[in-house]
């Protein structure tokens, strides 16, 4: 289940970095929203995938309220799921 877990990671985070450094730029400066739609929907369900596995992992690794807390905040910050592998998953 942890390498079910760090493998979601990983893509949620590769998936939320291409949609915030490629996608949103090229919509927004070049008016080309074609990589926004094509990122967005593989990156959605990334993100719950990676929701759904944190609250399952939650129960198996006996995490806190404190850490869960930080495990899905991280979620929504570039970046952010590569600090939880390497914090907590490793």
């Amino acid at each position: 289940m942890i390498k079910t877990f760090r493998i979601t990671s990983y893509l949620e985070g590769i998936s939320y970095l291409l949609l915030l450094g490629v996608g949103v730029p090229l919509k927004y400066l070049a008016g080309n929203d074609s990589f926004v739609k094509a990122l967005g929907m593989p990156h959605g369900i990334l993100f719950m995938a990676y929701i759904f596995l944190a609250i399952i992992m939650k129960q198996k690794m006996n995490w806190d309220a404190k850490t869960m807390i930080i495990v899905l905040i991280a979620s929504v910050i570039p970046f952010g799921t590569f600090y939880v592998d390497k914090k907590y998953l490793q």
